[in-house]
């Protein structure tokens, strides 16, 4: 059987260092069950604290970045910040990806562009999820905006739960079971759905399908959003084990 290769690419900021993780590992997992091989190329933007102002100014930076990678002729291109879109107003998923595909295609380029808000919203409404909680590592008050980002796209929070850390290296370096222990803090009798990491710089990705497994509630992360979503750019389908209800009937149709 012949393999195609696919070049991921994502648009990172320069204190992430866990979406080059979670996103690999997420595809590998794929690798395991079909026959398709993933290349992951990144181009960074600056940012180092969590705030409002870095937020916007980081932001500015994904369109050098969308050039960047349309000089690799990546296939697809992830805006791996969730919170950096979701602070600069509501719906903004939908001018990032717009702007960044006519970035790219004034490069020759047709590659998609996921941002990890959109894959979020997209991939709770795919699950049927109405009512949420989630946990973030953010100061309150930008948990308090990606809440009323995912209300105005129709997905109710019932409860957000805060770590309230400002330096991103701090987030990252949290250990990816801890979203399983927080869990178990939070109110889930009246939720469809557990968004195990609102962050894709929080670590999560061995907790979700654990989180799920002992709460019963399907469970998902920011970073597996994006992965399904790109999977589904790329007109990929089938299940992939493991990784919490999103995957268990991921089709090229549905993120």
């Amino acid at each position: 059987m012949s393999k195609r290769s696919y070049r991921i690419g994502q648009i990172v900021p320069s204190s992430n260092v866990t979406m080059e993780t979670e996103i690999p590992a997420i595809f590998r997992q794929r690798e395991g069950q079909y026959s398709e091989r993933f290349t992951f190329h990144s181009s960074r933007m600056r940012m180092k604290h969590v705030t409002p102002e870095a937020l916007a100014a980081m932001d500015v930076e994904s369109d050098r970045c969308a050039l960047e990678l349309s000089d690799a002729a990546v296939d697809v291109m992830g805006y791996a910040c969730l919170v950096a879109i979701m602070a600069q107003g509501l719906g903004y998923h939908r001018v990032s990806q717009a702007r960044l595909e006519n970035q790219a295609l004034s490069n020759d380029s047709a590659a998609p562009v996921i941002t990890s808000a959109g894959a979020l919203v997209d991939g709770l409404h795919a699950m049927g999820a109405k009512k949420v909680a989630i946990i973030t590592p953010y100061m309150k008050p930008l948990t308090a905006k990606v809440v009323a980002y995912l209300e105005h796209e129709g997905i109710e929070v019932q409860e957000a739960l805060s770590l309230e850390i400002a330096d991103n290296l701090e987030v990252a370096a949290q250990n990816p079971l801890q979203p399983l222990a927080l869990a178990q803090k939070l109110a889930l009798n009246n939720v469809d759905a557990i968004v195990g990491s609102a962050c894709v710089q929080m670590p999560s990705l061995p907790s979700i399908q654990l989180i799920q497994d002992k709460t019963g509630v399907p469970t998902l992360s920011a970073a597996l959003a994006t992965g399904a979503a790109m999977m589904q750019a790329l007109g990929l389908a089938g299940a992939v084990p493991g990784l919490g209800a999103l995957f268990e009937t991921c089709r090229a149709d549905v993120a």
